[in-house]
């Protein structure tokens, strides 16, 4: 099965400028996303595994080529996530 990763708790996400600031008040951190981070991120209110987020972005910004990148980038962003403990498992 694959794995599922979804938003860890109910954050305060604010855009400006193209840019995400989701407020952590249990861990007193802000992360700040580019648009394609806070598009990921607002997906992730519901379960999404690499392949599903990955197929989103390539839809949503008409991404034509480096396809293996792109769901690279997004494995890594998922991580990065995590380490935040901004996401978690779904499964």
């Amino acid at each position: 099965m694959m794995t599922q990763y979804i938003q860890k708790g109910n954050y305060e996400t604010t855009e400006l400028d193209d840019e995400f600031i989701i407020l952590n008040t249990d861990e007193f951190t802000i992360t700040k996303l580019n648009n394609v981070g806070g598009f990921c991120w607002s997906n992730l209110k519901e379960a999404q595994t690499v392949e599903t987020l990955t197929k989103n972005l390539i839809e949503k910004f008409s991404i034509q080529e480096n396809l293996a990148q792109v769901k690279k980038d997004t494995e890594e962003f998922l991580e990065n996530l995590l380490q935040c403990g901004l996401i978690q498992y779904a499964d």
